[in-house]
């Protein structure tokens, strides 16, 4: 074949491909966009609460969205960004909901509905949470947002999920170690398991992980023959939680090994905590943002709550102080975790 009918046949295939490229894209299927249009605020804001009841998620934010546009100063644009946020995070697109709440937070700080805003922010970063075969970036975000608000907000209605919630991200950071401990320890690298378990007792010992934590400790304690190590983490598990099967199978190992410890196994005794299967949060168990009646009845509690405890205290003393009495030091406490590993 000669070669300028090649090098056509090549220009010619390029055109055809360079050609179907831009066809794909002149008819690909844009995002609908709102058309503007100057109209009551009221209007815009029911119309992005109808979509929202309708659970159209994506038409919910561009009303929303329009009302912050056309009414920025209005008390609707500020509701506006909350149920944006509400939207995105029904959608599952996580990443803006967390800016819209973050963008709430940063205008209105002190408004009733803030707290919202921090634990919407807190479910989102919660239902990113994978499992404990994979990164935990998510789980960690989870519980330092969840964290803030259990601390800035420890008696409102959020605050109680927060912290139940919390409970089960410290569980799968938990399980995590364990998890690499594990591996660790069928890999042969006994130190670096115990350095993961230990892990557990001391940051994770409230969590379903403790008993399992203990028992490899005792199981890694005696592979590198640190048999006082292993006879010390048995006695705690022992002593916490002696009815539990991970203390059984401690027990038997300690016994076969020629160390039998002080206390035997009790089926009827303290067993470890026991957390359900994680799973992801149940989206219709999230409420949308509080109403507007709802913000002004938290502003009047907080009103009466301030006013009663000032009524409460005490009047301001005018007598010389005495100078205080410093008490005994109190012996050092140890976490729930009681024994002779001092923790």
């Amino acid at each position: 074949m000669p070669r300028h009918v090649t090098g056509r046949a090549v220009v010619v295939l390029v055109l055809a491909g360079a050609l179907a490229v831009s066809g794909c894209s002149v008819f690909k299927k844009k995002k609908p966009t709102l058309a503007y249009e100057e109209r009551p605020v009221e209007l815009l804001y029911n119309a992005g609460a109808t979509r929202i009841d309708n659970h159209q998620w994506t038409e919910a934010v561009e009303y929303f969205r329009e009302v912050e546009r056309q009414h920025p100063y209005s008390e609707w644009a500020r509701r506006s960004i909350l149920m944006t946020a509400y939207a995105h995070y029904q959608a599952n697109d996580y990443a803006e909901a967390i800016s819209d709440a973050d963008q709430f937070i940063s205008l209105y700080p002190g408004n009733p509905s803030t707290p919202y805003a921090y634990y919407l922010k807190a479910i989102c970063y919660f239902e990113q949470i994978v499992d404990v075969g994979r990164d935990q970036a998510s789980t960690s975000e989870a519980g330092a947002a969840l964290r803030e608000v259990a601390k800035r907000y420890p008696y409102s209605e959020y605050a109680a999920d927060a912290r139940l919630k919390l409970d089960m991200v410290n569980d799968q950071l938990a399980g995590k170690e364990m998890t690499v401990g594990r591996y660790y320890l069928r890999d042969g690298d006994a130190m670096g398991a115990i350095g993961r378990f230990h892990t557990v007792i001391q940051k994770y010992q409230t969590t379903s992980h403790t008993p399992e934590a203990l028992y490899r400790l005792v199981e890694a304690n005696l592979t590198v023959g640190l048999v006082d190590e292993a006879r010390r983490n048995a006695a705690v598990l022992g002593y916490n939680y002696p009815g539990d099967p991970w203390y059984a199978d401690a027990y038997k190992l300690m016994t076969s090994k020629g160390y039998r410890p002080g206390v035997a196994p009790s089926p009827n005794g303290k067993r470890g905590p026991h957390f359900p299967s994680f799973g992801h949060h149940d989206k219709g168990a999230t409420p949308p943002p509080p109403s507007p009646s709802s913000e002004t009845s938290a502003a009047d509690g907080a009103a009466q709550t301030a006013d009663a405890q000032a009524q409460q205290a005490p009047p301001a003393d005018t007598t010389e102080p005495t100078p205080p009495v410093q008490p005994a030091p109190a012996p050092k406490k140890g976490g729930l975790i009681h024994g002779v590993l001092g923790l």
